[in-house]
C-alpha cells in the first residue's frame, strides 16, 4: 500500500514546517512548497519532495497545477499567507501594504484552489486553507490587524465556493491558534508543535458533514 500523500504550501516555516515533519514521522509522502529555493534545504532533510513557488507568479501557479495533475493528494493545505501591517485601529494601508497582503492571502488562494480543487476531489481528499479567527466576523471584538483580518475574511469566503465546487473533497478553514512562530510571536498560547498535530488530528476526523464549515486547531467549530 503506498503511503498517503499531503501537499502543504507555504512549507519553509512554523506551522507549514511543522505540519510537514509531522506527516514525515508518521510516513507520509509530503509535497512542500516554498518561496526560496534556499528554503529547500530543511525539508529535503526530512525527505520532504520541495517544490518551489512563488504565489506573485502566476506561471509558477499554473505550473505547479501542471505537475500535480496525476498526483493523488489526500490532504492539500495552503498555508502561506502574511499579516501585513501592525494596526489597532482602522488604518489606511498604502498600496503596497494592500498588494502584499492581498496577494498572499487570497489572490494566491484564488490561482491555486481551482487548480488544486479537481485533484483532491478525484482523491476523495482533504483541502484545507489556514485562515485565522480574526478573520470571523461573528468572534470579532476588536479591530487589531484590520487589512489581515479583512484578507482572512476573503479567504473564507472562497473556502466556502471550494466547498460548493470540488465534491467529494472536504474543504475547510482551519484556526491554527494563537502559535508562537514569527507571526504569532513569543507571547502566543501555543507551541507550534501542538497546533500542527491538532490541524493533523481536526482534518483526519473530518467527515462530509464538516465540509464547507470553520473549525480551531483542535476540531471546534468555529462560526463565520
Amino acid at each position: 500500500m503506498s503511503a498517503q500523500t499531503a501537499l502543504i504550501i507555504g512549507a519553509s516555516r512554523g506551522i507549514g514546517f511543522e505540519l510537514a515533519r509531522q506527516y514525515r514521522a508518521d510516513g507520509w509522502r509530503v509535497l512542500a512548497s516554498v518561496r526560496q529555493p534556499a528554503d529547500a534545504a530543511a525539508l529535503e532533510a526530512l525527505g520532504c519532495e520541495v517544490l518551489q513557488l512563488d504565489l506573485d507568479n502566476a506561471a509558477q501557479c499554473i505550473a505547479l497545477g501542471k505537475q500535480l495533475e496525476a498526483e493523488q493528494l489526500d490532504i492539500a493545505l495552503l498555508n502561506a499567507g502574511v499579516y501585513g501591517p501592525q494596526t489597532s485601529a482602522p488604518t489606511t494601508p498604502s498600496a503596497d501594504e494592500f498588494d502584499t497582503v492581498m496577494h498572499a492571502n487570497v489572490l494566491g488562494a484564488m490561482r491555486l484552489l481551482p487548480l488544486l480543487g479537481p485533484i483532491v476531489a478525484r482523491s476523495g481528499g482533504r483541502l484545507a486553507v489556514t485562515s485565522s479567527s480574526m478573520g470571523s466576523i461573528s468572534l470579532r471584538s476588536n479591530t487589531s490587524g484590520w487589512l489581515y483580518r479583512a484578507s482572512k475574511a476573503a479567504l473564507n469566503s472562497l473556502l466556502v465556493d471550494a466547498s460548493l465546487s470540488y465534491a467529494p473533497a472536504i474543504c475547510v478553514a482551519l484556526h491554527p491558534g494563537w502559535v508562537r512562530t514569527a507571526m504569532g510571536g513569543d507571547g502566543a498560547d501555543l507551541d507550534v508543535s501542538e497546533s500542527a498535530a491538532g490541524i493533523r488530528s481536526t482534518l483526519a476526523g473530518l467527515t462530509a458533514a464538516g465540509n464547507g464549515h470553520f473549525f480551531n486547531y483542535n476540531g471546534t467549530p468555529l462560526i463565520w
